[in-house]
């Protein structure tokens, strides 16, 4: 599995993906300045790739503009809850990594929802 992980996720979160052995690609070091859609053109260059990010147009991207094949997850949450989304994301990434491929999750510090991607 590889995350690649939009600018806006905070250093931190791709610091501990990458401790549990994920490998992580973090657009803000590797592309920093690339739109949605080079993102989404990178993530389906890439097998097994999940894009993760806090920008909520890539659930647009993938349900209004039905752009397929994407897998994506979602972060909501305020910024003092860091520990805690951090604490469920690498929950469910270690619990569920292939159950999240092809599909929109969406996180929160209580609760996943996770939908069939187009």
């Amino acid at each position: 599995m590889l995350i690649i992980a939009d600018e806006n996720i905070p250093r931190s979160i791709k610091i501990s993906l990458s401790s549990i052995g994920i490998k992580v690609v973090y657009i803000y070091d590797e592309y920093r300045g690339i739109d949605d859609f080079s993102i989404i053109n990178l993530a389906k260059q890439k097998s097994n790739s999940i894009i993760l990010t806090e920008d909520k147009d890539f659930g647009e991207w993938v349900f209004s503009h039905h752009i397929s094949g994407l897998s994506v997850i979602f972060l909501r949450y305020h910024f003092s809850e860091l520990q805690l989304i951090t604490e469920v994301l690498m929950k469910l990434i270690q619990e569920k990594q292939n159950n999240l491929l092809n599909k929109f999750t969406t996180v929160t510090p209580t609760k996943i929802r996770t939908r069939e991607a187009c």
